[in-house]
């Protein structure tokens, strides 16, 4: 019943505060690949943040592109891609601790959409936040097969 009422306010809770999952004393890894050849990028949640400011106001960045940056930076042959994924989903949550106090945003979360400009139904805010913050950046956000989508001016038909 608690979990009813926690969804129906649009923000998942955790008993510990988001921002305290950021985890500043964490340091990112590299690790033997273990899909091939070379290292694998164990990043934090802070080094994940980082990345994603550099996304512009009104830009999209997909987890793989993200995560390609992220190896890039750290000359890995690739990021982890679980990592990533859990540490978008606690920087969408911080982001959201971080608006509701008044406080300058961790990282904009809501830029992060799938290959198809879907957005995700993990992050604790869920896609309708997710979808009103697009859409203050001037995306114009859908709801397409039961899922919330950017609708970009290509696919407008």
């Amino acid at each position: 019943m608690a979990g009813q009422r926690r969804e129906k306010r649009g923000m998942r809770h955790s008993r510990v505060p988001w921002v305290t999952k950021l985890r500043p004393d964490l340091e990112p890894k590299l690790v033997p690949n273990p899909y091939g050849a070379g290292y694998m990028l164990v990043p934090t949640p802070l080094v994940v943040a980082e990345e994603l400011r550099k996304v512009r106001r009104g830009g999209l960045v997909t987890p793989a592109h993200l995560r390609e940056r992220l190896a890039k930076r750290f000359g890995a042959a690739m990021t982890c891609p679980l990592t990533t994924g859990i540490f978008i989903n606690i920087l969408a949550g911080a982001a959201e601790e971080d608006l509701a106090a008044g406080r300058r945003v961790t990282a904009p979360y809501w830029r992060v959409v799938d290959d198809q400009c879907r957005l995700s139904e993990k992050t604790p805010p869920g896609p309708v936040r997710q979808a009103a913050r697009l859409r203050s950046e001037g995306h114009r956000v859908v709801k397409r097969g039961g899922r919330w989508q950017v609708a970009l001016p290509s696919s407008d038909k």
